[in-house]
This record gives C-alpha cells, sequence and structure tokens, in this order.
C-alpha cells in the first residue's frame, strides 16, 4: 500500500487503507505500507496485527502531499519492494504524489499496479484540469483500478482516460464491532441532538451548515447541535454563533481522534452530512451503524450508501436542506438503532472488502505482463508532443533502474525479517509492550 496520506493523520482514505490492510494480514497475506513522516514518526514502525509501515524522509508540502521527486524517490523505493519481497504494489487517491510515483517506479521494475480512486473530481477548473491530465499519463499503465462507488468508477474512467473495463467498484466499509449503538448516552436530555463530524472546509459545504443551524434552532427549541471537526471554516461557524446567539445551542468539539467518533455519534439522535462532493461518504455508514438518522446532500455516490430508510437526500442548497431536516427530525427519536446497526452490519463489513480486493490481486497476477514497446504505445497516444515527453520520462526512468541494479544488486539487499504473526496472536500483550525483539527472529 503506497500513499502519502496515513496515520497519524485521519480521514476516510487513512481509514480505508488501514482496515484494508489488517483484513488482508488476517487473511494470510503479508502486508506493508509505504508513506512519508510525520514530524517524528520516522523509520519502520509497527502497527496492529503486525502491519508494517514505512515512514520515508520524503518532505510534504501541502496538505501532506509530498514534492514531485521525479526520480530521488526510486532508490529507496527499489530497496523496500526487493527487501519485502512485493508481488503487487496497490496505490490510493489520486493527489498524493507518492502514490503516483509508484505507480510509475513499479511498472519499471515490473510489479502489477492498481490504484483505488476515493475521491470525485470536477472537468472544469484549472486545478481539476491539471490534475486529470497527470492522471492520464500515470494510469495509462496500470494494471487494474478499485473505485469506492459506482459514481466515482464513472467519474475516474472519464476523467483519466481509464478503460471502464478495468476498473472495479468495490465500497468502504465500517467497523460495526465499534460503531455500536446506545441510546442511554444520548446527551443532553430531552433534546434533539443533531450531529455532524467533517473537515470544516468548503469542499465539505460548511456553508451550507452556517446557513442551516440558525434557521432549525429558531423552528426547534429543542434542537442541539454538536459539531465535530477543524478547518478554514471553523471562523465563519463561531461568527454565526455569535451573531445568532446560540453558545448555548451549539458545541463545538475542535479535531476529533477516529477512536472518540464512535462516542460522539452515539450522543445524537439526528446527523448531517453536508459536503458539495463525496464519492461515498464512510461517516454516513458510521452514523447509521450507530443508530443515528441521516440527512446529507445528494451528491456524487452518496445515494448509493444508505437504504431509503436510514437516509434524507437534500439538494446541496441551504432551503432544500433545511425542508430534509424539518421532514426527519418528527421521526428520529423513534429509530430503531439496533435494527439499523443489524443492517449496516450485512451491508459493509472489512472482510468482504478485502475479498473483493483479493479477487482483483489475483486477476492482475494471472493478467499478461506488458513489454516496454507496449508502454510506450500507450504513453506515445496521448499525442506528438505530450507523448514524446511521456517517453523521455519512461526511458530516464529505466536507465536509472538499470543503474541502481548494477550499484545495488538485488542479491546483494538482505530479505526483511518476518513478522512473527502467529506468536504475535497467542501473545498480543507481549508484543504490545515492546518486549520481544524482532531482529531475534533472525538468530
Amino acid at each position: 500500500m503506497v500513499c502519502d496520506f496515513f496515520y497519524p493523520r485521519l480521514g476516510g482514505v487513512e481509514t480505508h487503507i488501514f482496515q484494508l490492510s489488517l483484513s488482508l494480514i488476517q487473511m494470510g497475506h503479508k502486508v506493508i505500507v509505504i508513506t512519508h513522516g510525520y514530524g517524528d514518526r520516522q523509520g519502520v514502525r509497527y502497527m496492529t496485527n503486525g502491519l508494517k509501515v514505512y515512514y520515508c524522509p520524503v518532505t510534504p508540502f501541502a496538505d501532506q502531499a509530498t514534492w514531485l521527486s521525479k526520480f530521488g524517490f526510486f532508490p529507496l523505493f527499489r530497496k523496500i519492494m526487493i527487501r519485502e519481497g512485493i508481488n503487487v504494489v496497490h496505490c490510493h487517491q489520486a493527489t498524493s504524489v507518492l502514490g503516483l510515483e509508484a505507480i510509475l517506479h513499479s511498472r519499471t521494475m515490473g510489479y502489477r499496479t492498481i490504484y483505488t480512486d476515493h475521491s470525485l473530481f470536477g472537468f472544469s477548473d484549472a486545478a481539476c484540469i491539471h490534475l486529470n491530465k497527470i492522471l492520464k499519463f500515470f494510469f495509462s499503465d496500470i494494471d487494474a483500478a478499485i473505485a469506492v462507488s459506482h459514481t466515482c468508477r464513472e467519474n475516474l474512467s472519464l476523467r483519466a482516460a481509464v478503460n471502464p473495463s478495468l476498473i472495479y467498484a468495490i465500497p468502504n466499509a465500517v467497523d460495526t464491532h465499534r460503531f455500536t449503538p446506545d441510546p442511554s448516552k444520548r446527551f443532553p436530555l430531552n433534546t434533539i441532538n443533531i450531529v455532524c463530524i467533517s473537515r470544516l472546509t468548503y469542499r465539505k459545504g460548511t456553508d451550507i451548515l452556517v446557513d442551516v443551524i440558525p434557521q432549525i434552532c429558531k423552528k426547534y427549541p429543542e434542537a442541539y447541535f454538536i459539531i465535530g471537526g477543524d478547518g478554514p471554516k471553523r471562523k465563519i461557524l463561531d461568527s454565526m454563533i455569535e451573531k445568532h446567539g446560540l453558545r448555548d445551542r451549539v458545541e463545538l468539539l475542535g479535531a476529533i481522534p477516529h477512536a472518540k467518533v464512535r462516542d460522539v455519534l452515539v450522543r445524537g439522535h439526528l446527523f448531517l452530512n453536508t459536503s458539495l462532493t463525496e464519492s461515498f461518504c464512510i461517516a454516513i455508514v458510521e452514523a447509521a451503524s450507530c443508530g443515528l438518522m441521516v440527512v446529507a446532500t445528494n451528491v456524487g455516490g452518496v445515494k448509493e450508501v444508505l437504504p431509503e430508510n436510514m437516509i434524507y437526500l437534500a439538494e446541496p442548497n441551504p432551503d432544500d436542506f433545511v425542508k430534509k431536516v424539518e421532514e426527519a427530525i418528527p421521526h428520529c427519536k423513534n429509530i430503531p438503532s439496533h435494527q439499523f446497526h443489524s443492517n449496516i452490519k450485512s451491508m459493509y463489513n472489512w472482510r468482504d472488502v478485502a475479498q473483493r480486493t483479493e479477487r482483483v490481486y489475483e486477476r492482475v497476477l494471472v493478467s499478461p505482463r506488458p513489454t516496454l514497446a507496449d508502454r510506450f504505445k500507450r504513453y506515445y497516444s496521448f499525442g506528438p508532443y505530450a507523448g514524446i515527453i511521456f517517453m523521455v520520462i519512461i526511458i530516464f526512468d529505466v536507465l536509472i533502474y538499470v543503474v541502481l541494479s548494477i550499484i545495488t544488486p538485488a542479491k546483494s539487499i538482505d530479505p526483511a525479517v518476518e513478522f512473527p504473526y502467529s506468536e504475535y496472536k497467542e501473545n498480543r500483550d507481549k508484543f504490545g509492550d515492546h518486549r520481544f525483539n524482532i531482529l531475534e527472529r533472525k538468530k
């Protein structure tokens, strides 16, 4: 797994990579994660179930995405691949530069590559046009792609010119053992508790939320808002609260660790998602698993996620969103919370996601391996100018790989010590207390 975005940063992409990796390990596969360093979290770390994470010395520059190192990351990446005996390289998220570089280098080294798309992007603004052109280059040579919804699948095929037959729709999931309902935890009492947990950004629809809260508070004196998350739009929320005198009606919790999200959700009756674009939205699945009725904007792949009895879909504007909240409020205190949880448990689980992903791995491993000539044909198809530039990049990548193979032959690179999963399962406390030295396994 390769991505710029991973723990300790928390979000939908990070959760997906972590949970999918753990499920694949439980199924008997070896999984490692490659990301960049986060503060003092550098080098090699082991997480739950022996998940090995390489925090590489690569500098992030914006929203934890790294600089494009061109070929600077290649030597380290090659050594990791050889040391760990990797067969498939699975990259995540279009804005992860580290993942895109890994796709390029992996194909040069002959590895099978798979990409998972987690977000929707447009076609008209300058940033998306630029990103889409970059993706066409990197994705012209992948073995398969995974989209978290059918809407996301169509979006990826159109903007990155990926053959639809190579894209598989595999949804996100939720750990239903953690996100369980508990109506006794609803607080404050004798109120309609409305929860919203998201990053406070324009893309997450914070501007809509700012317009919705005063109207709902005015019409429903018993309404009480619990808002979790942080971001650049926090200031307009504070201004709205002061302007309308809602300090005792709106509770701002700030950034919430993922381990504490369930404790916040179970306090509510109703969950709001005001995003302007979503490919899947795992937050509404977590909310429904905790027994909350959901009101969400009808954007992207949201309509594919929950059945009609669990969600009210609104247009992405304040007036229609207020209308849907008003429709949901009379029913939100009579929700069969445990029935909601049972339904989510049967619909979404990480084991199923891992099994479906495993089938994609199996298919790409038996598919024909493209030759260098085939790769040149794919890249040259982008046009007489861009195609030549792309071919030059590939030639340089191949030359660097040849030089690295001469300077540091694969046989001179020691294989990594395998994590003793069987012993870990028998005595997790021993590993958790760091009394076990993995280097002892080598002796």
